[in-house]
């Protein structure tokens, strides 16, 4: 197609010329000190156009012989920043490869490049990435002194102000941050984190970093509310993010050290937090154990009064839980109890805490078949099934029965 294009081009190329130069009736005459020169209008006009054309050349001839030194200078300057970009890429191809003394020496060898050469284009954001580079393959081989060497060399750029420093400045930081995580060094990390502009500090890996910092520091509301971040940033599958929420949570109420202290750890949960069941019987259990068994059932409430909706292991962990917190347990529980008790007859862990709960109030003759069912299960934890079978032994005892009470006691001994 091309090749016809160009055959009717140079057709009518031809056609063009052929009509315009057929007649050669023109005439040009030239005086020049009494001289006359006389020719064709063609020719004159095609020597018009060869001496334009050699006037160009020549102009630009001289052009090149002009800037010659500066072409040169150029020249050298594009050698020299292609060796430091290759140096560069040679670095980092060397560090994913795991070869970090390579990935060093190659990041070096561009910093010298740029400082023999300090007017090569992007020279400061090309030095602070082979300065980061640098002290990455050094964290790497646990060389610190010299990692730290290298950072201080990029803080040293960035102070410069140069827009290219400026552009790897959040990776720096974030860089030092996960370094100092590394080293173990929660404040240095935190702080690092913490002087991070606001839209950095909410990037995800900005706030992974924070999260273990605060837990490594012993920190364990702030890293809740982290975890609860990257939870809505999906930074986490739906059951990674609800365990870690969980386990900080069973870390914030496991470190109050009084009925008080774990009040406050209890506010300071969010909503979310404080209706989860496994959370509320973790602060249930705490607050058992911190002699607070009344605020242990109020935390209890809310999980027990849904709890056909919860799953077989949350009503295990409240059932059992209020199994235990049943010290001073009022007549208002009663209802709940029976309620309970019918709605989930087949509930082991939920049989035992009602039986548990019916015997506190001694109400013995309501408390053997819960307690009955719930020993007999198998698969009742076993604590939970031998305090079943001590409180028919009890029950028994009580009733003058002692056979039926020394044979719940076996029961209860054979469970391992």
């Amino acid at each position: 197609m091309k090749a016809v294009i160009w055959l009717v081009l140079l057709a009518t190329a031809a056609v063009v010329v052929a009509t315009t130069f057929g007649r050669n009736d023109g005439l040009v005459s030239l005086y020049w000190s009494g001289w006359r020169v006389d020719l064709s209008l063609n020719l004159f006009v095609i020597g018009v156009v060869l001496a334009c054309l050699a006037l160009m050349i020549a102009l630009r001839a001289l052009q090149a012989l002009l800037t010659l030194p500066q072409r040169a200078h150029e020249w050298r300057m594009l050698r020299r920043e292609r060796a430091a970009q290759g140096a560069l890429r040679e670095s980092l191809a060397e560090y994913f490869g795991a070869r970090y003394s390579r990935a060093y020496k190659a990041a070096l060898r561009a910093v010298a490049i740029h400082e023999a050469t300090p007017n090569l284009p992007d020279a400061l954001s090309t030095r602070a990435l082979s300065h980061l580079v640098a002290g990455a393959s050094l964290h790497r081989l646990q060389d610190r002194p010299q990692r730290d060497r290298q950072f201080d060399k990029l803080r040293h750029l960035q102070r410069k102000g140069g827009a290219g420093a400026r552009a790897v400045d959040d990776g720096a930081a974030l860089l030092a941050s996960e370094w100092a995580v590394d080293d173990r060094d929660p404040a240095r990390a935190l702080a690092l984190l913490a002087a991070l502009p606001p839209g950095v500090a909410r990037r995800t890996q900005a706030l992974r970093l924070k999260l273990q910092a605060q837990r490594m520091a012993g920190e364990p509301v702030a890293a809740l509310h982290t975890a609860r971040l990257l939870a809505k940033h999906q930074a986490f599958s739906p059951a990674a993010a609800q365990s870690l929420l969980r386990s900080l949570a069973s870390e914030t109420l496991d470190a109050a050290r009084d009925a008080e202290q774990l009040e406050r750890a209890w506010q300071q949960l969010d909503a979310v937090d404080q209706s989860d069941p496994f959370i509320a019987a973790r602060a249930a259990r705490r607050a058992v154990a911190l002699g607070a068994p009344q605020r242990a059932r109020d935390w209890l409430l809310p999980s027990w009064e849904r709890l056909a909706e919860l799953g077989r292991d949350e009503r295990e962990s409240v059932s059992l839980t209020l199994a235990r917190s049943l010290d001073g347990l009022g007549p208002d529980w009663l209802p709940r109890l029976q309620a309970a008790e019918l709605a989930l007859p087949h509930d082991p862990a939920v049989q035992a805490a009602v039986g548990c709960a019916y015997a506190e109030r001694q109400l013995w003759g309501k408390a053997r078949g819960p307690l009955e069912r719930a020993a007999r299960a198998t698969t009742l934890p076993p604590q939970a099934r031998r305090d079943c079978w001590v409180r028919l032994a009890a029950l028994a005892r009580a009733e003058g029965d002692d056979a039926r009470a020394q044979r719940c006691d076996r029961e209860a001994a054979a469970i391992a």
